[in-house]
């Protein structure tokens, strides 16, 4: 059965839609089905021409949380519509905190299973998911049956954003309804995290350190590197779980999924759990000592050597550069 409607949730940040909600909108205006968005925060006809130009024809906008959290609140706008307009093939939802939790909560409302860690999404007479399982090593397909709508979660970087130059979608307003308890949560405060050069997420180039690098202070010349070369820095598991550098810096599968030009891999021995979230990038540059490194497997310029002999000299190296 040909698809017909297919459903976006799209988070605004800062003015704008994320770049995971614009790989949504771009990859499921490729099955050919109606495409419509949904999102909150009483900005929809600011987001109406961006969400049409990745190619949603209508945005639902949930409106002002009033310093809420959108998980309850979107969650019963959605399970709303779906009974006011009807279910519809699917429900595309980013993996991110917010998405998560709406999808958990909509799952609860709409009695659906919900189906996540998805990185492949086709039409096989019924949309098809594929999701990595035991830390990457394996593909599985999944779909959904009986009737309602599938839920689907969305890793980033799993489709490429291309607008389509389609015109701005028309917005029509959504409500949640009467939340009881779940709609009392309010933000009182929030932190984002001080940084300089481009998202780890979005950076053309990445520069992550393991724990080839010994210790905590040495991290400093990954950061050395990410900024001469205007890119980001990451980090593996390793580094993270012995608390060298924030959560926001991790790559792997239960990170932050990269897809850099170039992506420099220092002191990393290539665990799949970490590679899971950067093998898709263009050019892999692995440093490590370590010849049988499985790092290696994957990249595409291995260099064996010490970290810390390695990075002064490419610091060196980028410095002369003027």
């Amino acid at each position: 059965m040909a698809l017909s409607n297919i459903w976006v949730v799209v988070e605004p940040a800062n003015g704008q839609l994320t770049t995971t909600s614009l790989e949504l909108l771009t990859h499921a205006r490729t099955f050919g089905a109606a495409v419509s968005a949904i999102t909150w925060g009483g900005n929809g006809a600011a987001l109406a021409a961006q969400a049409g130009e990745y190619g949603a024809t209508t945005l639902y906008d949930a409106g002002d949380l009033a310093g809420g959290l959108p998980g309850a609140p979107v969650a019963a706008a959605i399970a709303g519509l779906v009974g006011s307009a009807g279910a519809p093939d699917a429900i595309l939802i980013p993996t991110s905190y917010d998405g998560r939790d709406i999808a958990g909560r909509l799952s609860a409302r709409l009695d659906r299973p919900v189906l996540t860690n998805v990185t492949g999404l086709t039409d096989e007479g019924g949309l098809q998911t594929e999701h990595p399982v035991f830390g990457g090593t394996l593909n599985v397909k999944a779909r959904f049956t009986g009737d309602g709508p599938g839920i689907i979660v969305v890793r980033a970087k799993s489709f490429v954003a291309e607008p389509s130059g389609g015109a701005a979608a028309s917005v029509s307003s959504i409500a949640a309804g009467d939340l009881g308890a779940t709609g009392t949560a309010k933000i009182v405060t929030s932190h984002v995290e001080e940084r300089t050069g481009p998202k780890l997420e979005e950076a053309a180039v990445v520069v992550s350190g393991g724990r080839g690098l010994g210790e905590a202070g040495s991290y400093s010349l990954i950061e050395s590197i990410a900024k001469l070369l205007n890119g980001a820095a990451g980090a593996s598991r390793a580094i993270v779980d012995a608390g060298w550098v924030p959560y926001s810096h991790q790559v792997g599968q239960t990170g932050k999924t990269v897809k850099p030009t170039v992506y420099i891999a220092c002191g990393i021995s290539g665990a799949t759990q970490h590679m899971v979230g950067m093998k898709g990038s263009k050019n892999i540059v692995a440093i490590n000592k370590d010849p049988d490194a499985p790092i290696f497997q994957i990249a595409d310029l291995g260099i064996v050597g010490d970290v810390h002999k390695v990075l002064p000299a490419l610091i060196s190296a980028l410095e002369g550069r003027g």
